[in-house]
């Protein structure tokens, strides 16, 4: 069993949605949880966590964490060496993500409230891994930034999964398939 396969195995879905919508978990796809938002499509997540590549002792981001799952799937592939944030637009959201994610061992793991008009969470970065789960009409330039010398960041870019490895210099982008997802929303600061 791959590590992607295993941390599926050890984070159940169920306790990262709505109680009515539990019955939905073994589907393979995506459930509302609410607020317009969704927890992502098993077979999807998948996809993202193996072009992720996450290794334990990783310092990873999840942008747009919704429930907690992601970042729960997160933590487990990094392990208790590793550190994840997780870090959601929408308040009520991130609270239960964060409720969600302390029923779980994974003390090396949280979710955050975003700061408006703030793209993830540069004031901790560089990170070696970056997940961002909604879709971006153009590569997002502040995950880019948040990027660690050698460290890969997986997202939607108009409908395409990207990949983005960066070296110490430069970064290359390979795309990996249509996909769809919530809009990437930068909340303004007011």
């Amino acid at each position: 069993m791959d590590n992607v396969a295993a941390a599926f195995a050890a984070v159940s879905r169920v306790g990262f949605l709505p109680r009515g919508s539990r019955r939905e978990a073994a589907n393979d796809a995506p459930v509302q949880i609410g607020h317009g938002q969704t927890n992502s499509q098993p077979s999807t997540v998948v996809a993202m966590l193996r072009l992720l590549d996450v290794r334990p002792g990783d310092r990873v981001l999840d942008v747009g964490s919704g429930s907690g799952w992601t970042t729960a799937l997160l933590a487990d592939l990094t392990g208790p060496d590793g550190s994840v944030i997780g870090v959601e637009r929408l308040p009520d959201l991130a609270v239960w993500g964060e409720q969600n994610l302390r029923r779980t061992s994974y003390s090396w793991a949280s979710i955050r409230p975003a700061t408006a008009g703030v793209l993830g969470v540069p004031d901790l970065a560089p990170y070696d891994r970056i997940l961002c789960s909604a879709n971006a009409l153009e590569l997002p330039q502040p995950l880019v930034d948040q990027l660690a010398g050698e460290a890969r960041l997986v997202l939607p870019v108009s409908s395409e999964m990207t990949l983005v490895v960066r070296t110490r210099d430069d970064y290359s982008l390979t795309t990996h398939g249509p996909y769809r997802f919530v809009p990437l929303v930068i909340d303004r600061a007011d």
